[in-house]
């Protein structure tokens, strides 16, 4: 084997992994669609089956951009749900009035000072 048919096996290489990571996330895609049936999915499975080259040529045609929006809501929505796990955890999460109210229990505690309370209370309310 020479060093030019090796660059052509790497490149036949390179056009097959790149074919399966096509198919597989065109299907990643396809179950995670919520709006269409098990139909519609079991159709476009059978086509990429037996016509794979052609079938995925013409699912990313017809269904690139909704392909796309959808990467970007899962995107959105797991930004939002890691946003607010770190307020719940970081205590960001609280109403003034809780604040106020566990503030309220420290003083009656004995905890803290009444000039610890004044200054949680204006903090509070502040915002």
């Amino acid at each position: 084997m020479n060093f030019w048919e090796f660059l052509v096996w790497m490149f036949w290489i390179y056009i097959v992994i790149s074919c399966i990571w096509i198919y597989i996330t065109i299907l990643i895609d396809l179950f995670r669609d919520h709006t269409m049936g098990g139909w519609g999915k079991a159709l476009w499975v059978i086509f990429l089956v037996f016509l794979p080259l052609l079938g995925a040529l013409i699912y990313l045609i017809a269904r690139g951009r909704s392909m796309s929006e959808r990467r970007v809501a899962e995107a959105q929505q797991a930004q939002q749900a890691t946003n607010d796990y770190i307020r719940t955890v970081a205590g960001g999460g609280k109403s003034p009035t809780a604040e106020i109210e566990s503030a309220k229990a420290l003083l009656d505690a004995g905890t803290i000072t009444q000039a610890d309370f004044d200054a949680i209370k204006t903090k509070a309310l502040q915002g």
